[in-house]
């Protein structure tokens, strides 16, 4: 995971969002959509929650110009609100969510040193 304040790509973004509502439903927890940026200009994140026959909720994080922890601790904190965690459980999803892009992270990077066969034909 990169720790600079370079803006994340579409496709960066996208990446983080499918891996943190993967984890949250493995948790059993409601998964939000996530969308940048948000839609009220200043604000880095907003959250919209939908109740009917179930729970959904829409998380929209600015990541323009801001740390890559931010961004990521704002997609995470927004898995929080919509499942209305209580303190104790919060903290242990939220531990859950950043153990698993940090265990992915070090995946991917260990795929990439690896090398690849070459095709014969």
């Amino acid at each position: 995971m990169r720790s600079d304040s370079s803006t994340l790509s579409t496709v960066e973004f996208a990446a983080l969002a499918r891996a943190i509502a993967s984890t949250a439903r493995q948790l059993g927890l409601t998964a939000p959509g996530f969308r940048c940026p948000t839609r009220i200009i200043g604000v880095d994140r907003t959250m919209r929650r939908f109740v009917g026959d179930e729970v959904a909720g829409i998380v929209a994080v600015n990541v323009k110009d801001r740390p890559l922890a931010a961004v990521v601790a704002d997609m995470i904190e927004g898995v929080v609100m919509l499942n209305q965690l209580s303190p104790v459980h919060a903290a242990q999803v939220r531990g859950a969510l950043w153990n698993s892009l940090e265990n992915a992270n070090a995946q991917a990077r260990a795929d990439s040193n690896q090398p690849t066969a070459a095709h014969v034909a």
